[in-house]
Order: structure tokens, then sequence, then C-alpha cells
């Protein structure tokens, strides 16, 4: 006997998630994403999710109400993909995108945290350019820059041997312990675990940086090797 269709399946895009609903009723298949977000908050702040909602016919105010859902939960409703050009209307009327991009690893990189065996990293040896996310339920090594409009975020610690003008979360899962380190964190955004700081510019050449939780309040120190 095979197990029944998930009422929901979602993947990492390049351009964030898409959620594909099964041919359950809406009613179930929107019942079915809140549990999963809510189940896996941290997973799903902040990220950019397309739906995948088939044949079904949705009017303006239907994906209005979904969207302001999402957005409550810390998720942005993007994309609408659909077989109905009703739907496909209505998702254009509302400024949604109706086309995404294929999936492109290099770009976009979200595991399932159950994929992911403890202390397990990930590692990136180039520059992240704007719009790409990277998220990870581990370790994040990145052997170049953060650019402007990339983002990092990682269930452990995010260590970047380069410049961080971008964002960067570590402990997106709610590890107190984790951290962020990087060459040059002047610019970046910085959060770990649930708190979060906009360091400010240094003057002067720039040093490498650890930043962490202590007492819940992010504290930095200089990066060391000992």
């Amino acid at each position: 006997m095979t197990d029944p269709k998930p009422l929901i399946e979602i993947k990492g895009l390049r351009d964030g998630l898409l959620a594909t609903m099964s041919d359950a009723s809406w009613d179930e298949s929107r019942a079915a994403l809140m549990e999963q977000i809510a189940a896996r908050g941290s997973f799903f702040q902040g990220a950019r999710l397309a739906l995948d909602v088939g044949g079904m016919v949705f009017h303006v105010n239907e994906l209005s109400e979904l969207r302001d859902m999402l957005s409550e939960r810390g998720v942005n409703l993007w994309a609408v993909v659909s077989e109905s050009p009703t739907t496909e209307k209505t998702s254009q009327l509302l400024g949604l995108a109706t086309r995404i991009s294929k999936p492109r690893p290099q770009e976009m990189t979200r595991p399932l945290a159950e994929d992911a065996g403890e202390g397990k990293a990930m590692w990136i040896g180039r520059t992240l350019r704007s719009g790409t996310r990277v998220e990870f339920a581990g370790n994040v090594i990145v052997v170049g820059d953060v650019n402007p409009g990339a983002e990092v975020v990682a269930e452990g610690n995010v260590i970047v041997w380069g410049r961080v003008r971008g964002l960067v979360h570590a402990g997106a899962g709610g590890d107190a312990s984790a951290f962020v380190c990087g060459l040059d964190l002047s610019a970046a955004q910085i959060r770990v675990g649930g708190a979060a700081a906009v360091p400010s510019e240094r003057s002067g050449e720039a040093r490498p940086v650890k930043y962490f939780l202590e007492d819940g309040i992010i504290q930095s120190e200089l990066w060391q090797s000992n």
C-alpha cells in the first residue's frame, strides 16, 4: 500500500519556494499550508512563496485574503501559477507573477530540516549575487562575498570568507549558541536566533568579526583563530 500524496509539496526555486497543491479542496490545501508554516516557522520566515494551484479558480478576494494570511506569518506571496485563465487574470490584477523560473540549485538551496544531519555544512565557493537566497538546515560556509540583496539563512552557524553586504541569519531554528563570522561585516544585516543587528560602518581597514548571542542580545568580538 502506497502512502497518500501530500496535500502540499514544497521545493526550492531560484526565486524562493514553490508550493504545489494536490487535487484536494482549497480549504484542505490552505489548512495544510498553514500547518506547515506554523510547524516550521523559521524555515518559512521571510520566504518568497509561489503557488501552483493547478486548475483551481480564484477571485480577487480569495487571493487577497491568502496573501494577507501569509504576510501575517512572514511569508511573501509573489507568484501564482494556474491552468485557469480566471485565476491567472486575478493574479495579474493583484500584481502577482504568473510565470516562474525553473529550479537552479546553484542559486537557491533550501533542503528540509530532516534531510540535514547534525553538524552538516554547506560549502559555497562563490560570491552570492543580489536576489540569491540560500537556506540550509545546518552550517553554511561561503568563500566569497554576500552582495546587497543576497541572503544566507542557516539553522546552524554562518561563516563568510569575504565581505557581507546582504543579510545573514544564523540559528534560524532557534539555536541560541549559533554565530556569524565574516572578514567584513560592517555593511551587513545580522540575525542570530530571534535577535537582529545592523553593524555600524567601520572606518579604516575591515577586521574579521564574530557575532553571537549573550543573554538574548547580539554581541560582537574580533574573530580570531585559537
